[in-house]
């Protein structure tokens, strides 16, 4: 990257060095720029001069104030030569470059991962901490997006306000919806190199991506276990706390996964909806499908480091792995 002006290389210099040198004497958060630092102290000072006309929010810095500006009047004047997208700010069209570049400039200092804007690599390097700084109100959950907390939020009001106009189907959250609606566009924009599967988000192709590399980023406190994503990992603690959050109405059976409690219904309503296109079998539960669907292909997809043993379950791979511990 080039500079007209040798302050700005110096403050993109420190993203790469991870040195900030400006801390907060009120809350202690550290800082690249000095003018980042007068913007946090402006937080707690509740010292917001830039008032918009239009609707009267407050804020604390001018340029803050200008983009604000552009929600009211439509104005994106910032086009990607890529594909055309607009944004609002400069700074929000060189992250969205990156998604064409591939660059990532953000290293997590802990396992080496890059990440192209800073906001991810601060969500990323509480997996290793195991901070959650957003709590519910209601139950007393943390979670470590914000994103994650307002969507949480939704199982207790029940509020879906996100609505598909193809099929109707409401979501707690826009991110939700917006992954729904490439069902019915049939999109898959990210792919993964090493075999060429596609996926509609980029959060799951960095979940298939650990296939390939082995990594299991997520760590049990209680028993040392690791895990691939931070939803099997809640899952496994289950184990530990006995939770079953996840009941059936019909007779009150509890249960640690949700798609547990879906197979559990099929028992009482005896439906079946699962169907295998080569014999007509058919299953409760579309995981069970998968499985069945390996005995014709005669895959066996997990295979015993110990032996080299192949299985079609991964819950078999780990029953079989006991006869060598």
């Amino acid at each position: 990257m080039s500079f007209s002006k040798s302050h700005s290389l110096k403050s993109q210099l420190r993203i790469h060095t991870g040195k900030e040198p400006y801390s907060c004497d009120l809350c202690g958060k550290r800082f690249i720029r000095s003018a980042h630092l007068t913007v946090q102290k402006r937080i707690h000072t509740v010292k917001k001069p830039y008032h918009c006309p239009d609707c009267g929010i407050s804020f604390a810095h001018s340029s803050s104030l200008k983009t604000h500006l552009l929600t009211h009047t439509g104005q994106k004047p910032y086009h990607c030569s890529d594909c055309g997208k607009s944004f609002t700010t400069s700074s929000r069209l060189n992250i969205h470059q990156r998604t064409h570049t591939g660059e990532k400039i953000y290293h997590c200092s802990d396992c080496g991962k890059s990440f192209t804007t800073s906001s991810r690599l601060n969500i990323h390097q509480r997996t290793h901490t195991g901070e959650k700084p957003h709590h519910c109100s209601d139950c007393g959950k943390s979670f470590t997006q914000p994103s994650h907390l307002i969507a949480h939020q939704g199982t207790h009001t029940g509020e879906k306000p996100h609505h598909c106009s193809d099929c109707g189907k409401s979501f707690a959250h826009s991110s939700s919806l917006k992954t729904h609606l490439l069902t019915h566009t049939g999109q898959k924009p990210y792919h993964c190199s090493d075999c060429g599967k596609s996926f509609t988000t980029s959060s799951r192709l960095n979940i298939h991506q650990r296939t390939h590399t082995g990594e299991k980023i997520y760590h049990c406190s209680d028993c040392g276990k690791s895990f691939t994503t931070s939803s099997r990992l809640n899952i496994h603690q289950r184990t530990h706390t006995g939770e079953k959050p996840h009941h059936c109405s019909d007779c009150g059976k509890s249960f640690t996964q949700p798609s547990h409690l879906i197979a559990h219904q099929g028992t009482h309503t005896g439906e079946k909806p699962h169907h295998c296109s080569d014999c007509g079998k058919s299953f409760a539960h579309s995981s069970s499908l998968k499985t069945h669907l390996l005995t014709h292909t005669g895959q066996k997809p997990y295979h015993c480091s110990d032996c080299g043993k192949s299985f079609t379950t991964s819950s078999r791979l780990n029953i079989h792995q006991r006869t060598h511990t």
